[in-house]
C-alpha cells in the first residue's frame, strides 16, 4: 500500500460523507495576523493548493467598507474587490468555489457586493454578533437575491444567552440563508458545549432544509478535536485552514481534516506542499497557532486581541507577566 492509500484510508471508514463539504479560511482568517496584507502570489498558491487537494470553498477575506476600514492601514483581503480576486486566480479552478466574509455592520453590502453574475465569488458569508441580527437578516436577504449561496456565522456565541441564542436559531431558520454556523470565536469550548450546541442548531436547521457549518480556534488545542465532534453530530460545511493558520490560537489545521475525512476527493500532498513553502516561513513573524497567552485567554472564555497586542511585542515569553494582567483584570 503507498503512503497515499495508507493516509487517505479505505472504504468503510466512518469518517467518510459524500455530503461533507470542507471550506478553507487560510487567507480570510490569516489576514486577521497581519491586516489582510497577503500578496497575491501567496493567495494564489493557497487556492491552486486547495483546487488540487480538492477542497470545496476557498475564503479569501472580507468585503468590509472603505468607510470604517482605511485603504491605508489594511491590505487589499480586507475589501475583495472582484479585480484583486481575479489576479489572484485567474484561470479560476474547477470545482472550488469562492467565498467571502461579510461582517454585519462593516459592510457597504447593497454597493460593494455586485449580483452574482456579475462576479467571481460564489458563497457570502454573514458574520454577526447577537445584537446586529436585524442588520444580518438584510445582508442575508441581499446575498440571496443576488444568486448567492448564503452562510451565517454568528460570532461569540460562547457569550450568548440560551434564549437569545434560541431566539437568534429561530430567525435563521425562517431567513434564506444556506448554512447556519457554529463559530467558537474564542477557542473556550468543549466536546459537551459542541454536542449541546449542535442539537440546538439542528433542532431549528433541520426541519427549515438547512446545513449546518463548524468553525473553531485551537485556544485550548482543541479545534481538530472540536471539529470532530460536530461532523459527528452532523455539521457537513467543515473550516479549516493551512497549518491551522488564522488569529490567535488559529484554527483547525487543514491537513489533519482532510486525513481524517477518508473522502478519495481529497489529496494532502498540495496542502503540504503549500504549507511547506509558503506558510510555514510566515510563522516567526505572525506567531499564530497555539501559545499560552491564547490558552488563557480561551480559559477565560475571552477574545484573543489582549494575548495577540502581546504575542506582537518583543516580551511575548513573558506568559506569567501575561497571565497575571489579565486575571488582574478580570
Amino acid at each position: 500500500m503507498s503512503a497515499k492509500q495508507e493516509i487517505t484510508g479505505s472504504k468503510g471508514w466512518l469518517s467518510y460523507r459524500p455530503e461533507i463539504k470542507v471550506l478553507d479560511c487560510t487567507v480570510r482568517d490569516g489576514g486577521l495576523m497581519n491586516d489582510h496584507l497577503f500578496e497575491p502570489a501567496l493567495v494564489s498558491a493557497v487556492y491552486r493548493a486547495c483546487a488540487e487537494a480538492g477542497v470545496d470553498y476557498m475564503e479569501l477575506g472580507y468585503k468590509g467598507s472603505r468607510k470604517i476600514f482605511s485603504p491605508s492601514e489594511f491590505g487589499r483581503w480586507k475589501y475583495c474587490d472582484e479585480a484583486d480576486i481575479r489576479e489572484a486566480i485567474e484561470p479560476k479552478a474547477e470545482g472550488l468555489k469562492i467565498s467571502v466574509m461579510a461582517d454585519a455592520e462593516r459592510t457597504d453590502y447593497h454597493t460593494d457586493i455586485l449580483p452574482r453574475d456579475r462576479s467571481v465569488i460564489d458563497m457570502v458569508r454573514v458574520a454577526t454578533y447577537a445584537h446586529q441580527i436585524p442588520t444580518a437578516l438584510d445582508m442575508i436577504r441581499d446575498a440571496h437575491d443576488k444568486g448567492y449561496e448564503t452562510t451565517v456565522n454568528l460570532m461569540a456565541v460562547s457569550t450568548v444567552q440560551d434564549w437569545e441564542l434560541d431566539g437568534a436559531l429561530e430567525a435563521f431558520a425562517a431567513s434564506p440563508v444556506d448554512v447556519i454556523y457554529l463559530v467558537d470565536s474564542f477557542g473556550a469550548f468543549y466536546s459537551e458545549q459542541i454536542d449541546f450546541l449542535m442539537e440546538k442548531i439542528l433542532r431549528y436547521a433541520r426541519p427549515a432544509g438547512k446545513e449546518v457549518g463548524i468553525h473553531t480556534h485551537n485556544n485550548c488545542q482543541l479545534a481538530y478535536a472540536n471539529t470532530i465532534q460536530a461532523i459527528i453530530r452532523g455539521a457537513n460545511y467543515l473550516d479549516a485552514s493551512l497549518a491551522g493558520l488564522g488569529r490567535g490560537a488559529g484554527n483547525c489545521q487543514m491537513e489533519l481534516l482532510l486525513s481524517f475525512l477518508h473522502n478519495p476527493k481529497y489529496r494532502l500532498r498540495p496542502i503540504l506542499r503549500c504549507i511547506q513553502d509558503h506558510i510555514e516561513p510566515l510563522r516567526e513573524k505572525l506567531r499564530w497557532g497555539f501559545s499560552i497567552p491564547y490558552m488563557i485567554t480561551g480559559q477565560l472564555n475571552q477574545h484573543p486581541r489582549e494575548a495577540m497586542r502581546f504575542m506582537e511585542g518583543d516580551g511575548y515569553r513573558d506568559i506569567v507577566g501575561f497571565y497575571d494582567s489579565v486575571v488582574e483584570e478580570e
